[in-house]
Order: C-alpha cells, then structure tokens, then sequence
C-alpha cells in the first residue's frame, strides 16, 4: 500500500505530495528558478563573466591599434628630408585598406575558429598576428610598400579579425539575455574609443624615433598588453545555464542556430542590409570628418582632428547607451531610431561651419555609428543564439567590411569630382532611410520545430517527477 508520494514540483516551485490518496499542496519549499537564484545555485561566479566582459573591452581597446594608421599615413606622406617616405596618398591607403578587407573577411573562420577552440587561444593568436604585422610593417621604406602591406594589411588585418571575433561572444555567454545589449556595448567599446589615446601615442612615437621604431615599439607594446589580457577572455563552464527573466526569455532566446540555418532566413539578408548601410554611411563621414571640418570652416578651423577625437568618445558611448536601450526597447526598434537619427543630421551637414555645428555633427554621427556597432551583434545573438554566435556574427560582420571598403574611398571620389561632401551627405541619408524602411520588415526567424528539439517538461530543473513507489507502512 502506498503511503505517500511525492506526485511533483511544478514551475512556481509548489510541491504536491500525496498522501494516504489525499493531495496536499506545499508552496513556495522550491523558489522560482528564475529569481534570486545565488552564485552556487548555477556553479558560476558573476564577478568571473564581468572579468571577461572587461578583459574583451581591454583587448578591444589594443585592437584599436588599427586606428593609428591615419597618423602614419599622413607621415608616410611627407617627403624624405622631412622624415617621410614620399609615398602617395593612394600609396599610403592601401595598406590600410587591406587591413579592413582581411580584418572583415577573417570574422567567419575567426568565428568558427572560436567556437571551437575557445576564445581565449583565439585572442592570443589575434595578438601575436597583430604584433607581427606592426613589426614587419617597420620594414616599409620610400621605394618598399609591400612590407607595410603585408605587416600591416594582412597579418594585422588577420589579427584584429582573431582578436575581435573572441571578444564579445565569450562574454555575453556568462550573463543573461536581457543584459546581451549592456554587455555587448561595454566590450565593443572599447574599439571605439580606441583612437582617443593612440592617435597622440602614435604621433608621439613618430616624431621622438621615426616611423621604422614606432612600428616596432606600438608591436612589442601591443604584444605584451593584448597577449596577457588574452588570457582572460574564457567562455563559462558548458553546463551552465545562464538564467534569465521570464520575459526575457521569451523574447530573446529563440534556439541556437546554425550558419546554415542562419543565412537561410530572410531575417538575417535584411539585417546584413542594413548593417551595409550603417557602416557606408558611418564611415563616409567618419574617414573624412577631419577634412570636412577644414573645408567647411574655410581653414578657419584648424582643429580637425579634436573633433575626430570627440566623435570616438560618442562612438564609444553609442556602444553602450544603443546596448542598454535595446535591452529595454528592443534591437530592431532601436536600430530604426538611430538610423532616422543620423539620416535627419545628414540632412544638414552640408550647412556646418561653426565649432558648435561640427560638435553637434560628430555627436550624432558618432553616437549612431557607434551604436550599430553594439546593436547587430546583440541581433545576431537574439536571433540566432550565442552557441554559434561566433561564426555567426563573423558571417554578418561581412557588412561591416563592404562599409568599411566602399565608403571612405567614395566620399574621396566626391570630394575629388565635385570640390565638396554634399553629394555624399545625402548618400549617407538615403542609405540610413532605406535601412529604417528595411527595419519595418525584420521580424524574428523561425526555427522549424521537431519533436526533437522541443524540450521536455520533465528534463526542466524545476518540473520533475519523482516517485516513491509502494512504501510500505510502519505497520
């Protein structure tokens, strides 16, 4: 005869036991799993994924080395007897160009690479790639491009692609959905603010030991900081599950897709459309802010590049601010208030010749810039998981890449065919419209469903049975 069984613990953390064929209720023995759960309750400490999230920004933060090519360019420049190479301007773009293809195209196999291995081995390889091109690049002299283009442009290209393929994957995996966005924005940042400190380092170097011995010491610098802050960029143990909100859960985790999976929903060529459209017109603006404030201002400006300094502070903050409003909001919404927002300044850049409107410009450019730069991968991560979000984001980051190809060099051609930005001011506009317009129709994927992958109630922590069978009594 049985004389009680313990029937089930349902989701709000009931137990129903049953004794002597009387049901009886017991609330609340088992809380709710996914409320005040403690450190132990999941075997993580949280203080370790804000180690990781701060450690990406760090790397991030090295990885920003890739802005310092704007100082060198500028010096390679300048003739031989005022310690240059007397390269031209095409000449001194094109490692740099180089570099932005192999840094976008390395993303896939990065993502991948990672996935696989772990991020931490991924980021050690992104720095010592990293630090090898710096120092090839010091090679380069007025009548040899080729070892600044290879040194700079593939193995440096190849190595922010590793270093900034492991950041943010491994440190949105040790918090929950809801704060995707904030984490996100804090690692990315990092890449964004990046030119504020090596733009004067840079200039710094060059002029004190010349541009051989400045690409040496920015190497051996990079290579000891990126390599020992490598280190701490891990993924948490696999059979943790970070918990989130009930709200949350269901508005972000759809299931965890695959590559292939990914690039067969139209949700993903929509996004990566309008991903293109924010870095071309971003990167219009940005790669020439500098000169359009010359211009502008009638040389009454000399200034230029305090205002390239101010915009990668905005850029930096975009990062953050977009992470925690489409926490709150939502990707897609939010990304349609940055895009009318940059489109609308647009509008008006070509009147801008004040200190206060080109501060006005580089706030909103930068803010919205910047803000794109946290909001697709945190998309990438809502629609499609963080288990392949690596290889995943690797793939959409591609768009990033054709901005960062195809924008610079056509604001020069319009600024070199028509003796002004305004025709690419309005480019830019139009390309942010037309993405706010492609946001309208973004909804979430699907993934088809089988019986398979739908998860049993029985297999959930807090929904189990558990049977006591014929007991007997003491009598």
């Amino acid at each position: 005869m049985c004389a009680f069984r313990l029937e089930h613990i349902d989701f709000m953390g009931k137990v129903c036991i049953c004794f002597a064929g009387t049901p009886i209720a017991f609330p609340n023995i088992i809380r709710d799993p996914h409320k005040n759960l403690s450190k132990e309750d999941w075997g993580m400490n949280s203080n370790k994924g804000w180690w990781v999230a701060l450690s990406g920004m760090g790397l991030n933060l090295a990885l920003g080395v890739l802005y310092a090519w704007s100082v060198f360019s500028k010096q390679l420049t300048e003739a031989v007897d005022k310690g240059g190479f007397g390269w031209s301007k095409t000449e001194a773009s094109i490692p740099y160009t180089v570099a932005i293809a192999c840094f976008a195209l390395m993303m896939v196999p990065a993502g991948r690479l990672q996935d696989r291995i772990g991020p931490r081995m991924v980021a050690s390889m992104g720095a010592v790639f990293t630090a090898a091109g710096l120092f090839l690049a010091s090679f380069a002299s007025a009548t040899n491009i080729l070892p600044a283009v290879i040194g700079f442009g593939c193995l440096a290209g190849t190595g922010f692609g590793l270093g900034y393929s492991a950041a943010t994957p491994a440190a949105v995996k040790w918090f929950p959905p809801e704060k995707k966005g904030l984490i996100t924005g804090i690692v990315v940042s990092g890449f964004g603010l990046a030119p504020v400190y090596i733009a004067p380092f840079s200039k710094f170097l060059i002029t004190d030991f010349g541009i051989d011995d400045a690409f040496r010491i920015l190497g051996a610098t990079f290579a000891i900081f990126a390599v020992f802050i490598a280190q701490f960029i891990v993924n948490p143990p696999a059979q943790i599950t970070v918990p989130s909100q009930p709200k949350a859960r269901s508005r972000n985790d759809r299931g965890d897709f695959a590559w292939r999976e990914m690039v067969k929903t139209p949700t993903f060529y929509l996004l990566w459309f309008q991903y293109v459209c924010a870095a071309t017109a971003g990167l219009m603006i940005i790669g020439h802010l500098a000169k359009i404030v010359s211009v502008q201002s009638g040389n009454m400006i000399k200034a230029g590049f305090l205002f390239v300094v101010l915009l990668a502070v905005f850029n930096a903050a975009g990062r953050i601010i977009a992470g925690i409003v489409s926490d709150r909001i939502g990707r897609i919404r939010t990304i349609m208030i940055v895009f009318l927002s940059q489109a609308a300044i647009m509008f008006f850049f070509s009147e801008f010749s004040t200190v206060g409107t080109f501060i006005l410009g580089s706030a909103v450019v930068g803010l919205s810039y910047g803000a794109c730069l946290s909001l697709f991968p945190s998309a990438t991560a809502d629609f499609w998981g963080t288990k392949n979000l690596g290889l995943n984001y690797g793939i959409m980051f591609t768009a990033w890449g054709v901005g960062g190809v195809f924008g610079p060099i056509m604001a020069g051609k319009i600024a070199d065919l028509t003796g002004s930005y305004n025709i690419g001011y309005f480019i830019s506009a139009g390309l942010m419209l037309f993405g706010a317009l492609l946001t309208l129709v973004t909804k979430p994927p699907k993934k088809s469903e089988s019986l398979e992958s739908i998860p049993s109630l029985a297999d959930h922590p807090a929904a189990y049975k558990v049977r006591v069978g014929n007991v007997p009594s003491s009598n």
